[in-house]
């Protein structure tokens, strides 16, 4: 299973990845696809919403569950991934890179760095296998 070393993570499964213009964007594990199974439904959060971190504020739904999905941080929601609504198994096939969920700037720009390293959430999943 992949734990992409570049990106932090949260305890509930979303990754986070820095862009280069200060917005970061977020999905779920490879691991969290996994124990979802296929994926059917993701509602992504409006575009313009301003959240707080560990807030629910997506949700992906598959053939077993429908899971919340948290924001990492707090700030406004800039952009959703539009392909997830004809074809969410991108979720599935693909959870780093086309089954990314949306993109958040963050109200502070530090607290990326306070989020879960690799190492960090690796020990989390090696607990729940």
């Amino acid at each position: 299973m992949a734990i992409p070393a570049d990106l932090r993570y949260l305890e509930s499964h979303e990754w986070v990845r820095e862009n280069d213009d200060g917005t970061l964007t977020v999905g779920i594990t490879e691991f969290a696809q996994e124990q979802l199974g296929d994926v059917v439904f993701v509602e992504t959060p409006e575009i313009d919403l301003e959240c707080e971190a560990q807030q629910p504020i997506a949700v992906v739904e598959s053939v077993k569950a429908a899971s919340d999905i948290y924001s990492p941080v707090a700030g406004k929601i800039v952009d959703t991934n539009a392909a997830l609504g004809d074809t969410p198994e991108l979720v599935n096939t693909s959870p780093y890179e086309d089954g990314w969920l949306y993109k958040i700037q963050p109200n502070d720009g530090t607290e990326y760095d306070t989020l879960m390293d690799a190492e960090g959430y690796e020990s989390i999943v090696s607990s729940q296998n």
